[in-house]
């Protein structure tokens, strides 16, 4: 029989971390990160990583593989997660994947059409008419050569504007068209999805405002400020461009003070969790749950099922 994988997800601050790891602790499992921050070392305080402590005591995988300079795909992803899947479940573990980037877990469940590698060249010429014309205006840009993609991309996300109009000049074809892919007929586990959301979008919010607040606390800033100093990172990289990260980063360029720098980190977590949902309600096999003592009961019962 193909092994399971509990795969846990939900829109960040939600609780998933503090459920992963209960459910590891009580079923023998291993973590596996489904998150495009984790990916990357010192990037710390910002992405909530487990501390070394914790990944002492419970083993945590796709942590801390590439430096802030390099790039991952959802492609690459998809690989190293099935064979970390493979590999734990050969341990006589449970694989339990916890995140909340979804682009990678669609990658894993269904596949990627190929797409053409980044071209860093092609990436700074995008980052600099942006910086001349705003973001909003590239997605207007896109809209004229990729309607259906402008659709589903939110003006104020750069990465995806970015990709779009990169994939766009490379081949000469729309995002769009890569994306009608033959489905895998067979998956190599049998995956049991868990959403861990809470019903109140203001509690949700809360938790958004409580735990940026315990990030500053931490040291965030001085976490980017390194990175900033570094003097080889830039704004256009994907690691650099993660929610908190980015706008921390402004704040230390001068584009704003910090009173904006935290309203502008809030307002970007609300609408990454916004688009994480819009992703989530797609998945109807899945379990969803609000967090809490209930929840790891909940999820015992449904690995019963299977």
């Amino acid at each position: 029989m193909r092994p399971l994988a509990l795969l846990l997800m939900g829109p960040t601050a939600a609780g998933k971390t503090e459920l992963a790891l209960e459910l590891a602790r009580t079923l023998a499992g291993e973590i596996v990160s489904v998150d495009s921050g984790l990916i990357y070392r010192g990037l710390d305080i910002g992405t909530a990583k487990p501390d070394l402590k914790v990944r002492a005591e419970v083993p945590h995988h796709l942590i801390d593989l590439l430096d802030p300079a390099e790039s991952y795909s959802a492609g690459r992803f998809a690989r190293d997660a099935t064979a970390k899947i493979e590999e734990i479940a050969a341990r006589g573990k449970l694989p339990i994947l916890v995140g909340g980037t979804m682009l990678y877990f669609h990658a894993l469940l269904k596949g990627l059409a190929p797409l053409p590698e980044a071209d860093p060249e092609l990436r700074r010429a995008i980052d600099a008419e942006a910086e001349r014309l705003g973001w909003p205006a590239l997605h207007a840009k896109l809209a004229k050569v990729d309607p259906q993609a402008a659709l589903r991309i939110h003006p104020n996300d750069p990465q995806r504007i970015q990709r779009a109009l990169e994939v766009y000049q490379l081949t000469g074809r729309p995002l769009s068209a890569f994306w009608q892919v033959e489905p895998r007929l067979e998956l190599p586990f049998r995956p049991v999805k868990i959403v861990i959301c809470p019903r109140d979008r203001a509690l949700l919010h809360r938790r958004i405002a409580e735990r940026f607040s315990a990030m500053l606390a931490q040291g965030l800033v001085e976490e980017v400020k390194t990175l900033y100093r570094r003097g080889d990172l830039h704004p256009g990289l994907p690691a650099i461009r993660s929610v908190g990260y980015r706008q921390v980063w402004g704040y230390l360029a001068g584009e704003y003070d910090f009173a904006a720098m935290v309203d502008r980190a809030l307002a970007a977590t609300r609408q990454l969790a916004k688009r994480q949902l819009t992703w989530l309600r797609r998945e109807r096999e899945a379990l969803w749950l609000e967090p809490g003592e209930a929840a790891l009961g909940a999820v015992v019962s449904q690995l019963r099922k299977f």
